[in-house]
C-alpha cells in the first residue's frame, strides 16, 4: 500500500468530515483509525488535525464517529508536548487557532477579565514581561503600591530591577499578577477610573492552558440529545430569511436559575478569552437573565443582558452563545432601539462549512420572538470595512444571498451591477476592491410585518452627534450641565417628579433626557403618550431590558421622533456630499 503523507491524510479527512451517505462514513472510519496512529510533526498538521475533529464533533454522523473523535481530541496534550520543542511550536498561540489543550498564549486583556482569569486560573495565568514596552506608565503607576519606589523609578531605569521588587512587594501571594490586582482592587478610586489605570499599563496575561476544560480541544457544554448528521448539511439555499421570520412558531425557550446562568457566563468567558476576544455582554453579563432556547438540529442558542450599571444608555443590549451539540460555535450581539436590532454574529471559523446560514436564520428568528425585532441592521465591519477577514470571505455577499439590502442608494446600485455581471458572466468574481466598496455602508433585512424603508437612514450616530451639537450650543460642551437642564426640563414637559425613584431610575432619566430634550413640543403630547414614556424610562432600569423593549415598540409617536432625528445627520451627509459634486462640477466646468 502506498505511503499516505500527512497532507494526503488530512486533505481526505476534510473532504470526509462533511456527510456523504453510508459509503463515505466506512472511508471515514478509516481515516480517522489511521489519524489516530499517526503523529503529525508539525504545528500546522496538528492544528489542522484538531480543526477537523472539533467540526467532527460538533457535527457528528454517527456514535461512534462522536466517540472517535472525543477520544483522539483526549490526546492532544500529549500530542502538543511532543512538539514542544519544535520551531513552529509559536503557531500554537496564534489568534485563529488559540485554545488547544497542552498550550499557551499571552494577550492583553482589560482588568475585569484579568481579575476574573486570576481568581479562575490562579495556578495557570501570570504577567507576560517578555516584551513588555509601556515601562514609563508602568514607573508612574507602581509607587502607589510600593512605598518610596519614587527613589528609584524617577532616577533611573528600575525595570530593569522589576523582578526583585515586585518579588519583595508581593510577599506571600502568589503571583505578581495576583499582588498587583489586589492593590488595584483597594484603590479608593471609582470603578470605571481603576479599570482605566490598570488598562493604561497594557500588561499582557499569560495563559498556561494545560488540558483543562477550558480548552477548545474539550470544552463541552452538557445536552439533553446529541443531534447526528446522516444526511447533507443544510445550505444557504435550503434557507429563507422570510420563512423563519414570518411562518415558523416560536423557538422553545426557558429560564435558566442564577447557579446555571453563571456557570453558562463562565463557560462563555472561556469561549471568548482563549480566541484573545473580549465582549462587553460576556464580561458583564446578569446570570439572573440568561435564557436557553433549542434550535433544533443541536443547537442551543443562550441569550442574556447585563445588569443596570453596565447597560447602555438608551439601546438594549443582549449578547449570545450558541453551541453545537454542546460544542461552542459562535457568539453574537443584539443592540436594540424599537423593532430595528443591530445584529453582529461570528460563526468560529473551525464551524464556518456547516450549516452557517441556518444557524443564522434562527439567531434571527430568536431574536425577533424575545426581542421584538423587525429590522436587521448589520454594521459595515461586518460585511469586510476595515476588516480584511470579511473581505477574503466574501461576507458581503452571505448576508445579500440571505436578502439584506444597502441602504445606501450608490451601494445598492454597484450591488445591481454586481449581480449582473455574476448572472452572466461565467466564472466572476467581485474583486476585493469592489467587495470594500459594498461593505462601506450598512445593510438590511426588513421582515415581512416591517415597515419597508423606515430605517433606512437612521444611525446610531446621528442621534450621538445631535446631542452633542446641542450640549456645545447650549452648555459650552459642558456634559454635566447638559444633563442638569436636560433633566429639568424634560421632567417639567412629561410632569416628572423623580424624587421617589431610584439611583438606577435618575440615571435611566438622565440619559433619555439628552435625547428627549430634542423632541419638539415634547410638553404638548398626550398624557397618556407622557405616561408612557414615563414608563419605558423606568423599565429600562428594571430587572431586564426585554419589558423595556416591549414597552417602547408601543410608543409609535416616540418611534417616529427618534427616526426623524437618527436619520437627520445622514440626510444633511448626503446634502453636503451633492453640493460638494455640484461644486466640483461647476469647477470643471468653467
Amino acid at each position: 500500500m502506498p505511503h499516505t503523507s500527512p497532507e494526503q491524510l488530512l486533505d481526505r479527512l476534510d473532504e470526509l468530515k462533511r456527510p456523504g451517505g453510508a459509503r463515505a462514513r466506512a472511508r471515514l472510519q478509516r481515516a480517522l483509525a489511521e489519524a489516530a496512529r499517526r503523529d503529525f510533526d508539525d504545528a500546522a498538521s496538528l492544528i489542522r488535525f484538531h480543526e477537523i475533529l472539533l467540526f467532527l464533533r460538533a457535527y457528528p454522523q454517527q456514535p461512534d464517529l462522536l466517540r472517535r473523535a472525543e477520544t483522539i481530541l483526549s490526546s492532544f496534550k500529549r500530542r502538543v508536548d511532543r512538539l514542544r520543542d519544535a520551531a513552529d511550536f509559536f503557531e500554537f498561540a496564534e489568534p485563529e487557532v488559540s485554545g488547544i489543550a497542552g498550550t499557551s498564549f499571552s494577550a492583553v486583556f482589560g482588568y475585569d477579565i484579568a481579575r476574573w482569569l486570576a481568581a479562575r486560573f490562579p495556578s495557570r495565568v501570570r504577567i507576560e514581561w517578555e516584551g513588555y514596552e509601556d515601562k514609563g506608565q508602568l514607573a508612574a503607576v507602581l509607587p502607589r503600591f510600593i512605598p518610596l519606589l519614587e527613589e528609584e523609578a524617577y532616577v533611573e531605569n528600575f525595570f530593569a530591577h522589576r523582578d526583585e521588587l515586585l518579588r519583595a512587594a508581593k510577599g506571600d501571594e502568589r503571583s505578581e499578577l495576583a499582588w498587583l490586582l489586589r492593590r488595584f482592587e483597594r484603590l479608593r478610586l471609582p470603578r470605571a477610573d481603576v479599570a482605566a489605570l490598570y488598562d493604561s499599563l497594557r500588561l499582557a496575561v499569560l495563559w498556561k492552558l494545560g488540558n483543562s476544560a477550558a480548552t477548545r480541544t474539550r470544552m463541552r457544554h452538557r445536552v439533553r440529545r446529541i443531534f447526528y448528521h446522516d444526511a447533507p448539511l443544510l445550505a444557504r439555499r435550503d434557507v429563507s430569511l422570510a420563512r423563519e421570520l414570518a411562518d415558523s412558531p416560536p423557538l422553545p425557550v426557558e429560564k435558566l436559575s442564577r447557579a446555571e446562568g453563571q456557570k453558562l457566563l463562565d463557560m462563555g468567558r472561556e469561549t471568548m478569552a482563549v480566541r484573545y476576544r473580549e465582549l462587553h455582554g460576556f464580561t458583564y453579563g446578569d446570570p439572573r437573565t440568561v435564557r436557553r432556547a433549542d434550535a433544533g438540529r443541536g443547537v442551543e442558542i443562550f441569550l442574556w443582558g447585563v445588569p443596570m450599571r453596565r447597560r447602555l444608555p438608551t439601546l438594549a443590549y443582549h449578547a449570545v452563545l450558541i453551541f453545537k451539540n454542546g460544542v461552542p460555535c459562535g457568539y453574537a450581539e443584539a443592540l436594540t432601539l424599537f423593532e430595528r436590532v443591530e445584529a453582529g454574529l461570528n460563526l468560529f471559523y473551525t464551524f464556518r462549512e456547516g450549516e452557517s446560514a441556518w444557524v443564522y436564520a434562527r439567531v434571527l428568528r430568536l431574536f425577533k420572538q424575545m426581542l421584538g425585532a423587525r429590522v436587521f441592521s448589520i454594521d459595515p465591519y461586518q460585511l469586510g470595512s476595515l476588516n480584511e477577514e470579511g473581505i477574503a470571505s466574501g461576507a458581503f455577499w452571505f448576508y445579500r444571498k440571505l436578502g439584506f439590502r444597502p441602504v445606501v442608494p450608490r451601494l445598492a446600485r454597484l450591488t445591481a451591477r454586481e449581480e449582473h455581471k455574476v448572472a452572466t458572466r461565467t466564472g466572476y468574481r467581485t474583486t476585493a476592491r469592489t467587495l470594500r466598496e459594498l461593505a462601506s455602508g450598512h445593510v438590511l433585512y426588513e421582515a415581512p410585518d416591517s415597515q419597508p424603508g423606515a430605517w433606512d437612514a437612521f444611525h446610531i450616530r446621528n442621534l450621538v452627534a445631535a446631542v452633542a451639537r446641542r450640549t456645545a450650543r447650549l452648555y459650552g460642551g459642558d456634559p454635566e450641565r447638559a444633563r442638569r437642564a436636560c433633566v429639568e426640563k424634560v421632567s417639567d414637559a412629561l410632569g416628572i417628579s423623580a424624587a421617589r425613584w431610584n439611583d438606577d431610575e435618575r440615571r435611566a432619566l438622565e440619559n433619555f433626557s439628552l435625547l428627549l430634550a430634542l423632541v419638539p413640543n415634547l410638553s404638548r403630547w398626550t398624557e397618556e403618550e407622557k405616561s408612557a414614556v414615563v414608563r419605558i424610562i423606568r423599565a429600562k432600569a428594571g430587572a431586564d431590558e426585554l419589558a423595556y423593549l416591549r414597552l417602547l415598540q408601543k410608543h409609535q409617536r416616540l418611534r417616529r421622533e427618534i427616526i426623524r432625528i437618527g436619520a437627520a445627520g445622514s440626510r444633511s451627509r448626503r446634502r453636503g456630499r451633492r453640493q460638494g459634486q455640484e461644486a466640483e462640477a461647476g469647477s470643471s466646468s468653467s
